[in-house]
C-alpha cells in the first residue's frame, strides 16, 4: 500500500497543471518565510496539493472541474480538517493571474495561530 501511494505521488507530481507549476514555484525551496512545502502530500486517503507539515497548512489549486465536484472538496476538506489541517482553496485562473495575492494570503496564513 505505501509503495502504491508513493506512485501515485509521484505521477501527481509529474502530471502537475499550469496553475500548480506557478503555486510550486512561490512555496518551493523555504520561499514562503523559510517554511517548507510538500507536493502532492498524502494526508488521510487524500493527496494534498500542498502542504506544510510544519504549520499544518494545506493549498489546494482548484482547476475548472472542481466546479463541479464542490460536495467532494467539502467532504476531502473536512476530513484534512478533522486531522487538524488547515485547508485553503484557489482557483487554478486566480493562481495564474494573481499569484502575487495568492502568495500574500498564504503569508498570512502561516503567520496566523
Amino acid at each position: 500500500m505505501p509503495e502504491r501511494r508513493t506512485t501515485r505521488s509521484r505521477e501527481l507530481r509529474r502530471d502537475k497543471s499550469r496553475a500548480e507549476q506557478v503555486c510550486w514555484e512561490l512555496l518551493r525551496a523555504k520561499r514562503m518565510g523559510g517554511v517548507k512545502f510538500r507536493r502532492q502530500h498524502p494526508i488521510g486517503p487524500y493527496f494534498a496539493d500542498f502542504a506544510c507539515v510544519a504549520k499544518k497548512l494545506v493549498v489546494e489549486i482548484d482547476g475548472e472541474h472542481h466546479a463541479f465536484q464542490v460536495e467532494a472538496d467539502a467532504r476531502r476538506t473536512a476530513a484534512m480538517e478533522q486531522l487538524g489541517w488547515r485547508v485553503v482553496r484557489f482557483w487554478a485562473n486566480e493562481m495564474v493571474a494573481n499569484s502575487e495575492g495568492v502568495w500574500a494570503e498564504i503569508d498570512r496564513l502561516l503567520r496566523s495561530p
